[in-house]
């Protein structure tokens, strides 16, 4: 765990806290002499301990692995940070609504970075009466796929997951789309503006109507 928690880290907090060695002792019911040694970085807490620790010292998880106290000034869910994951072992799909530490199989996984999509990943997005219908111009193989495609709404996110031999489309709900994200087992994660998607679209149709 020394790659997360440092005694430095550990120390701040305490004294922060405004507590003695011997009290974070007393409350994660370890010898003072334990808490001495992860301080001075001669040993670091099992990974058993680090809730009870974190309990503790009056902070999140998350905040004893950065050493920070977070303050939570959100009023309302900001679904535009969300974060996507995803595991290069079991493909598990994890969303979270912001900063987070993430793991599965035994992995702690990065936040996937969105780019916008290339000339080998273009998005198709048709507007019905009531949903776009999103398709990924993609091979489906079993080794090459689209692992799932997702519209963050104002309130939410739905969430396709598909998997090889399906189609990489799917049919989510109109209103107050703002993005579609998909991700290639290969490329990674793409993400495309619902609203400059289909400006480009109307564009390209002028244009076809004006040749025509």
């Amino acid at each position: 765990m020394n790659q997360y928690v440092t005694g430095a880290m550990i120390r701040r907090l305490r004294e922060a806290r405004g507590i003695t060695q011997q009290q974070l002792a007393e409350r994660m019911l370890v010898s003072g002499k334990a808490v001495s040694r992860w301080e001075t970085g001669r040993g670091f807490p099992d990974v058993t301990l680090i809730e009870p620790l974190a309990a503790a010292l009056g902070v999140s998880v998350i905040e004893l692995f950065s050493g920070e106290k977070m303050v939570n000034t959100n009023r309302a869910a900001n679904m535009l940070r969300l974060r996507f994951y995803v595991c290069p072992i079991c493909g598990n799909v994890i969303l979270s609504a912001g900063e987070a530490v993430v793991s599965c199989c035994g992995v702690t996984l990065p936040a996937l970075e969105a780019e916008e999509p290339d000339e080998d990943h273009p998005l198709r997005l048709e507007r019905t009466e009531d949903e776009w219908f999103a398709a990924v111009a993609h091979e489906m193989s079993r080794t090459h796929y689209v692992s799932f495609i997702a519209a963050v709404h104002d309130d939410g996110c739905e969430l396709r997951k598909l998997y090889p031999e399906w189609n990489a489309e799917g049919r989510f709900r109109l209103s107050g789309t703002k993005y579609l994200y998909y991700y290639c087992n290969r490329h990674g994660l793409f993400r495309v503006s619902a609203a400059a998607l289909m400006r480009a679209e109307g564009e390209a149709e002028k244009k076809r109507r004006s040749k025509a």
